[in-house]
């Protein structure tokens, strides 16, 4: 007779309890998007249903496992149980509404248990959590950038204060705005201030818009307002451009690439090892 533990093994190794525990997760994920237009009791009663499953299903995989350490150390099971003992949370011990919508949003995340009905979405994960530091520093590198090239930006190409303009200078920079809009037109001075100029870069890294701001420079220079030559202005516009978009873009692709090789190398390592561990 089979212990509660081998019993449980043996069902959270079925391929057919698998595949109904990914059905379950694509039909919980499509009625958390269907609660955003409709919320009806026949609805609720499948959620509910959903979540008994996932309960059993949690609790399945603590009764199989080898030792409350390895259930612990493993970042599935702590994300699971957490996104199951939040959906148990009932909205009305709260009374504040942004702590409601905090739970509510917990209870989204439901949605990301998409991430493990796959392994080659498991293997995406891997490498991105693997890749994680190389990413801080590359966000750090990158940032450095940012906010050189930001501090440049806003010494070079900050318009003047409008309310600090005489009537005459007043009448001059309505014209400019005419002829070469924020963009948006509702948008601030794009390099009006560091914070601003550091938004517009990483606007302009997106492709966003870039090519209207050299163009809007222009303009703003020929009227006087900034002193800084069409050269310098293009120059400035296009270094930034390939230096973000080409060359710092391709450290991160790059360390994700890097990471996804060692991934696949551990991986084909420990095939092998259960391949010959199989055959002793």
């Amino acid at each position: 007779m089979k212990s509660v533990k081998e019993f449980s093994r043996s069902v959270l190794n079925k391929k057919w309890f698998e595949i109904g525990i990914v059905i379950v997760i694509l039909i919980n994920s499509f009625l958390i998007g269907v609660e955003t237009y409709i919320v009806t009791s026949g609805i609720i009663l499948t959620q509910h249903i959903i979540l008994g499953i996932f309960t059993i299903e949690i609790l399945l995989r603590f009764i199989a496992r080898d030792s409350i350490k390895a259930f612990s150390r493993s970042g599935w099971n702590n994300f699971d149980l957490f996104l199951v003992l939040i959906s148990y949370v009932p909205e009305n011990i709260f009374e504040g509404g942004s702590t409601i919508m905090i739970l509510r949003i917990l209870r989204i995340f439901r949605v990301l248990r998409l991430l493990r009905t796959s392994d080659e979405i498991k293997l995406i994960i891997a490498v991105l959590s693997k890749s994680l530091s190389a990413l801080f520093y590359n966000g750090v590198f990158f940032f450095i950038f940012l906010y050189l090239f930001a501090i440049i930006g806003t010494t070079l190409f900050r318009l003047p204060n409008y309310n600090q303009l005489n009537a005459e200078e007043k009448e001059k920079y309505t014209e400019l705005l005419a002829i070469a809009p924020h963009s948006p037109e509702c948008s601030p001075d794009p390099y009006g201030t560091l914070g601003e100029s550091m938004f517009t870069l990483f606007r302009a890294l997106t492709g966003e818009d870039w090519t209207d701001l050299r163009y809007n420079l222009l303009e703003a220079e020929k009227v006087g307002f900034i002193h800084t030559p069409p050269l310098l202005i293009t120059a400035f516009h296009v270094l930034w451009f390939i230096l973000a978009a080409f060359l710092l873009l391709n450290l991160v692709v790059g360390a994700i690439v890097n990471n996804y090789q060692v991934i696949m190398e551990e991986n084909r390592e420990k095939k092998k090892r259960e391949e010959k561990g199989e055959l002793i």
